[in-house]
């Protein structure tokens, strides 16, 4: 499925990531209006995450995720042609139904797509190495921005953000995906059928795994902090957190071999990895910064093996659907992590991901 990991790196390569806080504060936008625009973002991807879900599974998911790529363009288009606060929010909220639409679609192509050429076995190791794209390819996307940004500002970047969210979506249009059956058009109503999906125990702990431990990925946006916190001057902070997102892109291209080994292995790496974030406070910035990168690359590791066995304990017509599931669960714990970092720091974060460790344990256990 290397078309699949070529999607994920394309679909991340846009060059305006880097910039488009700046865009809105130059433009007048101030620090609290930029919480706000956030918070619409956020919440707007939550309400759509499950309707996104049953139209992927219902019409189609290669198409839905193509659709994801156009609003994605759309967006952006939006605040390069019309850069105004008004134009942001409206932004922000096709957007946020784009991020919806590729939530669980993804998963759920990639997974139907092995199964039909009898590989399923190997959606843990393709998940991996799409994960692994996505973070590598900040580093072109971040060398991108620059050269773009001194060529023609961030005009010049947002339409090159559009080109690439159109080619992302053409790429989607050619990823494989199984006909659909009489069962897949919807005899048994969709809400019916994912409630009876949820009602399995085994299948309900991995939904509550995936969604506890993937709402811990929140914690990338505090990787700055964490590194300028530790004494790293201003200058190498960008290099620091790209240490730590490789290492996180190591993680995740090794996460693929845990799947289907238990809760036991993938319960202690997460159990390490917060124990790294306490360790990691009272650390000198160089071995901090070290610490930091294993751990995050410990969680990656056990995040992609728990996306795994959510996929393949899902049945039936609606994988999209239950994962969308799962997606509004990770929503809610980024909260989590926006509260734990708001009321104690690294140090309350660490016992987060430590907290974590059960439900993961009990989620991805092995005679499930």
């Amino acid at each position: 499925m290397r078309l699949a990991v070529c999607w994920a790196a394309l679909s991340e390569l846009i060059p305006l990531y880097p910039l488009y806080a700046l865009l809105f504060l130059d433009t007048g936008v101030s620090g609290v209006e930029l919480s706000v625009l956030f918070g619409l973002w956020s919440v707007t991807g939550l309400l759509a995450e499950v309707p996104a879900g049953v139209l992927a599974d219902r019409w189609s998911r290669r198409r839905v995720l193509a659709l994801a790529g156009v609003l994605q363009a759309a967006a952006f288009l939006l605040w390069t042609t019309v850069p105004s606060p008004a134009a942001y929010a409206v932004g922000f909220v096709v957007w946020g139904v784009a991020g919806a639409c590729s939530s669980g679609t993804a998963e759920a192509l990639v997974h139907d797509g092995l199964a039909e050429r009898g590989a399923v076995e190997l959606f843990g190791r393709v998940n991996g190495w799409m994960t692994a794209a996505e973070l590598l390819v900040q580093v072109p996307t971040a060398l991108l921005a620059t050269g773009l940004y001194a060529l023609g500002g961030y005009a010049v970047v947002g339409w090159v953000s559009v080109a690439a969210c159109l080619g992302a979506a053409v790429l989607a249009l050619r990823l494989p995906e199984p006909a659909r059956t009489d069962e897949d058009d919807g005899i048994v109503p969709v809400r019916r059928e994912v409630v009876a999906a949820l009602r399995r125990p085994a299948l309900l702990a991995t939904v509550a795994a995936v969604a506890v431990v993937g709402g811990l990925d929140g914690m990338e946006e505090y990787f700055p902090v964490l590194a300028a916190g530790h004494g790293v001057p201003t200058a190498v902070v960008p290099l620091a957190v790209l240490l730590v997102s490789l290492a996180g892109a190591a993680g995740a291209a090794a996460g693929g071999r845990l799947a289907r080994r238990g809760g036991g292995l993938p319960a202690w790496l997460l159990t390490t990895a917060g124990a790294g974030l306490l360790v990691s406070v009272a650390l000198p910035a160089p071995a901090a910064v070290a610490v930091l990168a294993t751990a995050y690359g410990l969680y990656l590791a056990v995040l992609v093996a728990a996306e795994a066995e959510l996929q393949r304990r899902i049945t039936g017509p609606y994988r999209a659907t239950v994962t969308s599931v799962a997606g509004v669960g990770i929503e809610l714990g980024s909260l989590l992590v926006f509260a734990a970092w708001a009321l104690g720091g690294p140090f309350a974060l660490g016992l987060l991901v430590l907290a974590v460790v059960p439900v993961t344990a009990v989620g991805l256990r092995a005679d499930r």
